[in-house]
């Protein structure tokens, strides 16, 4: 299994070539929250990923509330003003929250943010949720993603799988001090799942 963590403001400056050299082989760094906000570490982390080698993942912290497509181009433009997509980048839509929504509307906002970013990168994006979240009906019609599932009660690589998924992709099976996650496959695996220039 390769091992990877995610990232956002809280954590700061990465030591990222101390990291890779730990034996991290992937991580994820938060892009972007709703449709203006931008992590003000994230260039810095995509490009202290991209130094170390390690597989480059950015994902997007969903605010069901607003418009899915304003947000899918937030996080597209910040991502391009970081130095873009290369080959084997990976997206994730970060789906933790209603915003006092029903299960449906957050499931169609997922939806849509997952269509447009997919249509424009051409990369199907992770959804990462958590058991009682996707078990609450927020992750329908998402089955066909990859499941980055947040489980840290459940021992590394075998967590629980909601519906409407039968397998897990990435397990994040700890939080503290960070967010450390497992892949099930290789990195070429990995990579396949991520972006490929037309």
């Amino acid at each position: 299994m390769l091992q990877g963590i995610d990232v956002s403001n809280w954590q700061g400056s990465v030591d990222w070539s101390g990291q890779a050299g730990a034996g991290v082989a992937f991580a994820f760094a938060k892009a972007t929250e709703g449709g203006d906000w931008t992590d003000k570490w994230f260039a810095r982390n995509w490009n202290g990923m991209r130094e170390s080698w390690l597989v480059c993942g950015a994902y997007h912290f969903a605010r069901p509330k607003g418009d899915p497509v304003e947000q899918a181009r937030h996080f597209l433009a910040t991502i391009r003003s970081a130095g873009g997509l290369r080959r084997g980048d990976l997206i994730a839509l970060d789906l933790e929250t209603g915003d006092g929504l029903r299960p449906e509307q957050v499931a169609r906002y997922a939806r849509r943010w997952c269509h447009h970013v997919q249509r424009h990168t051409g990369v199907r994006p992770f959804i990462y949720t958590f058991h009682s979240f996707a078990h609450g009906g927020h992750c329908a019609g998402l089955g066909e993603h990859p499941l980055w599932i947040a489980s840290p009660e459940s021992p590394r690589g075998r967590p629980i799988v909601p519906r409407p998924w039968s397998e897990w992709t990435i397990h994040q099976y700890a939080q503290s001090p960070i967010d450390r996650n497992v892949f099930h496959g290789t990195r070429k695996d990995l990579t396949k799942l991520g972006f490929h220039p037309r």
